[in-house]
């Protein structure tokens, strides 16, 4: 069942989505080299707590961090852990904010220092994958043609592996909620996108082969051939005409500038 939201709840969502942004926002300010993913995973979670959410992720069906955060082969749900950053490594960090009784959830991948130019540009196309996506959340369009968007810019066009496994999907009250949003479909197919539909549109493109595979530890997703992965998210409520994006990337990209450390240039 779609559960639509009011004017109201929206607005609800939006504080939680605005804070999870500049959770990552502060990621982004202070990751380096020489960090381990755990604690990178403590900087999110503390900025969250003390400004007044509740770290969505932690304890949700036993996960035990703030974040999910996958670093290169990695597609998504990765366990922060004593693994160090490096120059040249990619990582995703994928966190939820529980504020005023909804959640929000939002991921970006962030580029450490000197990245292979081809996944600077696999990057590029999944970011810009994901607004190709959120241009179709409007009233009347359908949910397989934010898929088809998605699909036909990385897949299609570019050669790129569109996983199948995990999808995008609804949220509000619950994390996860209906409808199922994929990154891959047909035009015209899947519900009918209607005003109070808020989703999380949220591409995981390879670099290589679509092909992924489920880690010993029972969380981690990673490609199969062991090719880089990249993940772009937003929280979006479906609007007429146009669509509301709840989260933002404004603070992250600004933060990422300033950022030596980090490499902006894709």
């Amino acid at each position: 069942m779609i559960h639509y939201k009011t004017k109201e709840e929206i607005e609800l969502m939006r504080k939680s989505a605005l804070l999870l942004s500049a959770a990552l926002a502060e990621v982004a300010r202070t990751l380096k080299p020489g960090m381990s993913t755990l604690e990178v995973d403590a900087v999110a979670d503390k900025f969250i707590v003390e400004n007044g959410g509740t770290p969505s992720f932690k304890n949700y069906k036993g996960f035990p961090n703030a974040c999910c955060i996958s670093v290169n082969e990695e597609v998504v749900h990765g366990i922060p852990n004593k693994y160090v950053l490096k120059d040249g490594d990619i990582l995703t960090v994928d966190v939820g904010v529980y504020m005023n009784g909804y959640h929000s959830d939002s991921a970006y991948t962030f580029a450490i220092g000197n990245v292979p130019e081809n996944v600077l540009r696999l990057m590029t196309a999944t970011k810009a994958s994901l607004y190709k996506g959120i241009e179709k959340a409007i009233v009347g369009n359908r949910i397989g043609d934010i898929s088809y968007a998605i699909q036909e810019y990385t897949e299609k066009e570019r050669g790129y592996g569109v996983v199948r496994e995990l999808v995008g999907h609804g949220l509000g009250r619950n994390l996860h909620e209906d409808p199922q949003v994929p990154n891959y479909g047909k035009r015209g197919s899947g519900p009918v996108m209607k005003e109070g539909l808020v989703i999380a549109i949220e591409p995981m493109i390879n670099l290589r082969s679509k092909d992924v595979e489920y880690l010993e530890d029972g969380w981690t997703v990673a490609t199969r051939d062991g090719s880089p992965s990249v993940h772009f998210e937003h929280t979006v409520a479906v609007g007429k005409g146009k669509p509301d994006v709840l989260s933002t990337y404004v603070d992250i990209e600004r933060e990422e500038k300033n950022n030596p450390e980090l490499n902006s240039n894709y």
